[in-house]
């Protein structure tokens, strides 16, 4: 198993405890363990890559439903490391 299979794995495991104890925050998971939970996105990235620099590690928003794209939409998330310049 992948780490970041374990890491999605652990948080199916744990979904019911996260969402009584911490549904809408944002939770980490790296190595198949529970990290922490944050309030935003930001912050638990932020954490993320200043102590696990590339990953692979998971940050999903408890309670959230699944993401849909359109077929014909390509997603590619853009941050300031991006040099492609799109």
């Amino acid at each position: 198993m992948t780490s970041l299979q374990a890491n999605i794995v652990a948080f199916e495991r744990m979904k019911d405890e996260l969402e009584n104890n911490h549904l809408h925050e944002w939770v980490l998971f790296h190595s198949g363990e529970f990290v922490a939970a944050f309030p935003d996105f930001e912050a638990a990235a932020t954490m993320a890559v200043d102590r696990f620099e590339a990953g692979p590690y998971l940050i999903r928003q408890v309670g959230a439903g699944p993401v849909q794209l359109p077929g014909g939409m390509v997603f590619r998330p853009a941050h300031a490391l991006d040099t492609s310049g799109l």
